[in-house]
């Protein structure tokens, strides 16, 4: 009989051990798929089994995944990623998901670290790169957390979800549930973007509409798992979106050849993505894969919506629930995050910063990427590159820094929030070209 290949470490099982590259796994142990070890509060630390549904600790704080790392360094070097599947389950290892079987992919993941050098000029920024999830499968960094978290339910028997949303995760996790046979019920307010709720739609999940903010679908979600004994996807509420998100921070690390830039910034809504970016470079330091240097992180928001911002100016650890918010980039229009101490702790510990803009700086810089790079961003990564700008123009930002802002999602997904006027022309008429 041939032996199985796994497609996407390039390992062979033979028997039942994992030969990797012609070897077995070092140590003469068997390899393992993940390495994953239990989960612990974020809060009081106390301790909770992998193999049942989790949501919240009793403390009612988010819980999060441990592995096993003295193991995995005795099976697992960043040499042995090369030639594996262009994805992020390339990092199979550190991901909570136990069975290959059990993965739901749409082939997310490994999303292009590009060189910025017209914007970067424009802002005085020589080494100024965008992590640009727009490229991902549903058009948004989301995808991650709803192909970790909804492989990880499938292996825990989850048949029915439900979650509140601004729109874009809502749209991620119904398709996925859709690829992994399970059903989705999904809460966003009625000023999400138009797009996400024809995905969740045409994905066959049950929407509704809430005329309120996301803390109000919040409420009505809460009500119906209680209710309906649903699996609460709820950002937080489970623990494994957060594993998705983190591989955002593996890719940049790999990307820069096991280095680390010297400063990252972040759209900051639930600010999961934050928090899961450093949790791997948490990781990746303890597994001895990068140095002692972190890069500096940065929360984003917006004027209109900056609980996070509010706090970190205040040294305060938690954010308070922010009144009548609102702004165009509505996927950062979140008036009070579960895990807002969890961001903050991460700006402290990497000497990072919390920063708000304005929508009418941040359109602008919508506008300004496009015509510099090409790349139409959403709204939320152009208050990532106004934020930049703003940083070097203080000095927060030094000479020769290297800075990574994260693009989460394309613009095509936001362009009703766009006007443009155009000429019409007869057919017989010609183009009154000008040339410049």
């Amino acid at each position: 009989m041939a032996n199985k290949k796994n497609m996407k470490t390039g390992a062979e099982l033979v028997g039942n051990e994992y030969i990797l590259n012609g070897q077995p796994g070092k140590g003469g142990k068997e390899m393992s798929f993940s390495y994953i070890s239990h989960l612990y509060c974020s809060a009081c630390e106390r301790k909770y089994s992998t193999k049942e549904k989790q949501q919240l600790c009793e403390c009612g704080s988010p819980l999060l995944v441990a592995y096993e790392f003295d193991e995995i360094k005795g099976q697992l070097k960043p040499g042995d990623l090369v030639g594996r599947e262009a994805s992020l389950w390339r990092y199979h290892e550190l991901l909570p998901v136990e069975e290959e079987k059990n993965i739901v992919s749409l082939g997310e993941g490994m999303t292009p670290l590009l060189r910025m050098p017209r914007a970067g000029q424009d802002m005085g920024i020589e080494n100024l790169y965008m992590k640009d999830e727009g490229t991902i499968p549903t058009g948004t960094f989301k995808a991650r957390g709803a192909a970790v978290g909804i492989s990880k339910a499938k292996e825990l028997g989850v048949r029915h979800l439900a979650m509140p949303t601004n729109g874009n995760a809502g749209a991620a996790w119904s398709l996925y549930a859709a690829r992994a046979n399970m059903k989705a019920t999904i809460v966003m307010p009625v000023d999400a973007p138009v797009v996400t709720r024809k995905e969740c739609v045409i994905a066959g999940a049950e929407l509704y509409l809430v005329d309120g903010l996301i803390s109000d679908a919040g409420k009505i979600v809460s009500k119906a798992v209680k209710e309906f004994n649903l699996y609460d996807a709820s950002t937080l509420k489970e623990p494994y979106r957060i594993e998705g998100k983190k591989t955002m921070g593996l890719e940049i690390a790999e990307q820069f050849g096991w280095k680390v830039p010297d400063v990252i910034l972040y759209p900051t809504g639930g600010g999961v993505g934050l928090i899961g970016i450093y949790k791997a470079l948490i990781e990746l330091h303890t597994l001895g894969w990068i140095g002692d240097e972190l890069p500096r992180l940065v929360a984003v928001q917006a004027e209109g919506c900056a609980p996070i911002v509010k706090a970190w100016n205040q040294k305060k650890p938690y954010s308070e629930f922010w009144e009548s918010s609102s702004t165009v980039a509505f996927g950062i229009n979140v008036p009070k995050a579960l895990g807002d101490f969890l961001v903050l702790d991460a700006i402290n510990k990497t000497d990072g910063c919390a920063i708000a803009i304005s929508d009418e700086e941040l359109v602008a810089e919508q506008q300004k990427v496009a015509t510099q790079e090409g790349a139409f961003i959403c709204p939320e990564g152009a208050a990532v590159f106004a934020a930049a700008r703003q940083l070097r123009e203080n000095g927060w930002i030094k000479d020769g820094e290297s800075v990574v802002a994260l693009n989460t999602g394309s613009g095509v997904k936001y362009s009703d929030l766009l006007s443009c006027a155009v000429p019409i022309l007869q057919p017989d008429e010609g183009l009154p070209f000008r040339q410049g």
